[in-house]
């Protein structure tokens, strides 16, 4: 089964960033096909890793460990679920952000350009929002601010009434459905990308994706040791983008804000000054690596 979901992106980075303790409390919130988790799990002795994913097919990749708990839960109710397991403080998070190449393998998830599928795209199959139920009931300046903030797609209004004016006469239940609406919008010779950021906006609308990547952050800061690890991959410059605010300012936006003494107001240092990048030789071995940005920031 783990076989089938990808190769854990910048392993070696991740485990030298979380700085592992062999007695040490970890957490992998993105356990997915358990690739970085099994790593950290060689690296404990009488320490303890627990792993969060809310998707169903991750269970069967669960390790048989002494030392390892497997929560089914959304990491956005991390704090929540390390106090239910009797953990109140931790030495490191490690967070793989975006989507497992798993899951956009699998057809029926709706989650791939490639597949004709249902328009679904839930992480969490129990949820009620689908991506079939924003394309076809979310007002157009909802639509034309999703596609706008979250694809970051340059025609995002037109693209709003495109979709709009078309499932007057038809709904649109499926991938290729919505990819014929809306080819006649996409840039001639980059077809294929535009499809993609117009999937990944639907994604982090059914998802939360932002939201949730917030709400995890403000809990990391709480639940780590003086001196623990957070260690963060993203994939996409709007994660990214909250992530580093988070480390360097202690907020998603504005000035970082000043005690009386003028010392910084954060909960967290940075460890290296910039993302660390995926090395030339990764990339060809594993192309999800190409947009991957590492950040990893410390405990004060």
């Amino acid at each position: 089964m783990a076989s089938e979901y990808h190769n854990p992106v910048m392993l070696h980075e991740c485990l030298e960033g979380l700085a592992i303790k062999a007695n040490g409390i970890y957490v992998d919130v993105t356990f997915g096909g358990g690739g970085h988790s099994k790593a950290i799990l060689k690296k404990l002795s009488g320490g303890r890793l627990l792993a969060f994913d809310q998707d169903e097919d991750a269970l069967a990749n669960a390790p048989e460990d002494p030392q390892f708990t497997f929560v089914h839960q959304n990491f956005q109710y991390m704090k929540k679920w390390l106090k239910f397991h009797g953990v109140e403080k931790v030495d490191g998070i490690l967070a793989d952000l975006g989507i497992s190449s798993h899951q956009i393998d699998v057809p029926e998830r709706g989650f791939s350009t490639r597949f004709d599928a249902p328009l679904d795209m839930r992480m969490d199959s129990g949820s009620s929002l689908s991506a079939a139920t924003v394309v076809n009931t979310y007002p157009e300046n909802e639509l034309h601010k999703i596609f706008g903030m979250y694809g970051e797609i340059k025609n995002a209004k037109t693209l709003a009434r495109t979709i709009v004016t078309a499932r007057l006469n038809l709904e649109i239940v499926s991938t290729f459905d919505l990819i014929d609406v809306i080819k006649g919008v996409a840039p001639k010779g980059k077809d294929f990308k535009y499809y993609a950021q117009v999937f990944q906006a639907l994604r982090i609308e059914v998802n939360g994706e932002l939201d949730v990547l917030k709400e995890f952050l403000m809990q990391s800061a709480e639940v780590l040791a003086p001196g623990g690890r957070l260690v963060v991959m993203s994939y996409h410059s709007l994660e990214d983008r909250l992530v580093k605010n988070f480390i360097q300012k202690g907020k998603f936006s504005g000035e970082l804000e000043k005690d009386f003494y003028g010392n910084p107001i954060k909960p967290l240092d940075a460890v290296t000054r910039k993302a660390v990048m995926a090395t030339a030789e990764e990339i060809e071995l594993n192309s999800r690596a190409r947009s991957a940005k590492l950040r990893i920031a410390e405990k004060k």
